[in-house]
C-alpha cells in the first residue's frame, strides 16, 4: 500500500496560525476561522448578487416577451445570461471558501494575530495595548463579527487586509474577525485578555454584554 503525504501551504508555521514561536510568557487563548458560508453571504455578498442576476435574467425574459418572442424563445434567450450568472456566483463562492480556509484568527494573552491570504499568506500582529476598543456584531444566523478599533495613530492597510476589515471604514480601517461561529466566546476571551493587559498599563476598561454592535471592551485614558 502506498501512502501519500498531504502538504499544506501553512506547514512551515512554527505554531499553527502564527509566524513565529511564541515568546516566553505568551500563550494561545483562542483560535478560530471564518465560516465560509457566512463569509460568502455577508462579506462577498453572494446572496445580493444572486438577487441582482436573477432580476437581470427576469428582465431579459420580460423584454423578449414584450418584443413578440414566444415563451420558448424567451426562455432560450435567458439561458445564456443565467449560465454566466451561475458561473460568476460559483467562482465568487469558491473565492470565499478559499479565503475562509486560508484564514486563522488567534488571540493570545498579549496580541491578536490575523493570518490570511489565498495565494500569498501573510500575518498581521495586533498587540492588545494598541487597541482602543472592540465591537461584536451578532448576525442572527449563528455567526458574528468582531471589529477592532485601534488607538489614534495606529493604522493598517484597508486593501491589504480586506476582507478582514470593516466595510467602508477606509480612512481609519478597523481589522475584523469575520463570520465566527463562536463570536460571543471569542469576545469574552478577548475582553478578559484585554483587561489583563491594560490593567498593567493604567488604562480603564469597560466591559459590556455581547449584543448587536455592543462594545466587547473599551479603553479610555491611556497612560
Amino acid at each position: 500500500m502506498t501512502t501519500r503525504a498531504v502538504f499544506s501551504e501553512h506547514d512551515s508555521e512554527p505554531v499553527r496560525g502564527l509566524p513565529a514561536v511564541l515568546p516566553e510568557g505568551e500563550r494561545v487563548l483562542w483560535q478560530g476561522a471564518p465560516n465560509w458560508r457566512s463569509l460568502a453571504l455577508n462579506t462577498y455578498q453572494v446572496r445580493t448578487l444572486a438577487y441582482y442576476f436573477g432580476a437581470m435574467v427576469l428582465a431579459r425574459g420580460i423584454y423578449l416577451l414584450s418584443t413578440g418572442s414566444s415563451i420558448g424563445d424567451a426562455l432560450q434567450g435567458c439561458v445564456g445570461p443565467a449560465v454566466f450568472s451561475l458561473i460568476g456566483l460559483g467562482l465568487l463562492t469558491g473565492v470565499a471558501a478559499l479565503a475562509a480556509r486560508s484564514t486563522l484568527y488567534t488571540i493570545t494573552n498579549r496580541r491578536i494575530v490575523l493570518r490570511q491570504g489565498i495565494a500569498l499568506s501573510s500575518s498581521l500582529n495586533l498587540p492588545l495595548v494598541k487597541l482602543h476598543s472592540a465591537n461584536l456584531r451578532d448576525r442572527g444566523d449563528g455567526s458574528g463579527d468582531i471589529a477592532l478599533v485601534l488607538l489614534p495613530g495606529e493604522r493598517v492597510s484597508y486593501l491589504w487586509l480586506w476582507p478582514h476589515v470593516r466595510s467602508l471604514r477606509i480612512t481609519r480601517p478597523q481589522p475584523m474577525l469575520r463570520s465566527l461561529t463562536d463570536a460571543n466566546e471569542a469576545g469574552r476571551i478577548l475582553s478578559r485578555a484585554f483587561a489583563a493587559v491594560v490593567s498593567r498599563s493604567s488604562v480603564t476598561v469597560e466591559v459590556s454584554p455581547s449584543q448587536y454592535e455592543a462594545g466587547v471592551m473599551t479603553a479610555e485614558g491611556q497612560a
